[in-house]
């Protein structure tokens, strides 16, 4: 089996960003990734004390899979990504939902804010802040935000073990995601891929230091149960692989068809009826007040 040339790929202790981190990931993106929690959009309200005027801005918004739960209740959201590819996938989003009225999507990086957008009461990072150059971006968004105004960082509380353990006893195999990471270390090598670079020590960790140290307060943690089990098939896992930084489309290079064409016989040797039972994740979420 080929592996990608990783020769030229940039070391992890010199990592930087660059604009290949998502690049193809973004028509894989909404049907790939699990859903966070249901209600998230009424917990945030309900806690932000959203009454439909507030000015939102979803920093690394992707497809604006926040941003958009959290338009009801706002007069106006901003998403701000780098990448062209889930601008444009919110945009078309947004359309279907007919919320363009009230949304506004930029192609800008963290680091090149405020680019004129204006004061804000929330600003969101969905599993995004880590990809930035936080101090910098966590002093920016502070001088961004309103008097009163929070940053709410949401990710998933991921529990492999216990989620693995729920998946027993439903009508359809699990998703084969040991296996999956396996055939995708033998295409691109064993250590984590990120745009041009590597990252062997995996996304850095120590946000709560970093925004204490910008000026924010608390922060006030909140975990909503996940959704209950969902039926996926082969489409869905492929496209949830393909979504990922770590396994995105161009990393594959010309071995991009083949290493699919593996995945896809992996699956439906784990499930020959192309069904799979997966139980999506707590979601995680820290207010932080300004």
């Amino acid at each position: 089996m080929d592996v990608v040339d990783v020769v030229d790929v940039v070391d992890a202790d010199g990592w930087e960003w660059d604009d290949t981190l998502f690049a193809g990931c973004a028509p894989y993106y909404t049907r790939g990734r699990l859903p966070y929690a249901p209600g998230l959009g009424d917990l945030l309200a309900g806690v932000l004390g959203l009454d439909g005027r507030a000015r939102l801005i979803d920093v690394g918004c992707g497809p604006g899979t926040v941003a958009l739960a959290l338009a009801p209740w706002c007069g106006e959201i901003v998403g701000v990504d780098p990448d062209g590819g889930m601008i444009a996938e919110a945009e078309r989003v947004c359309a279907e939902r007919a919320l363009d009225a009230k949304a506004r999507w930029v192609r800008a990086r963290a680091e090149e804010l405020p680019a004129g957008l204006g004061a804000f009461d929330v600003a969101v990072f969905a599993q995004s802040f880590h990809w930035t150059d936080r101090d910098l971006v966590a002093a920016t968004v502070k001088g961004m935000l309103r008097t009163g105004g929070s940053l709410v960082h949401v990710s998933d509380l991921k529990q492999e073990g216990a989620r693995g353990a729920a998946v027993e006893g439903l009508p359809h195999p699990a998703v084969p995601h040991a296996a999956i990471g396996e055939l995708v270390r033998e295409r691109l090598g064993p250590v984590r891929r990120a745009g041009r670079g590597v990252l062997r020590r995996g996304t850095p960790g120590g946000e709560a230091e970093i925004l204490a140290r910008a000026g924010f307060r608390g922060p006030r943690r909140l975990v909503l149960p996940g959704a209950p089990p969902l039926v996926r098939t082969a489409d869905d896992v492929v496209a949830g692989v393909f979504s990922m930084s770590f396994s995105a489309p161009h990393l594959f290079g010309p071995h991009l068809a083949a290493f699919e064409a593996d995945l896809r016989r992996l699956l439906r040797r784990a499930s020959p009826a192309d069904r799979f039972s997966e139980l999506p994740p707590d979601t995680e979420v820290f207010v932080w007040g300004t």
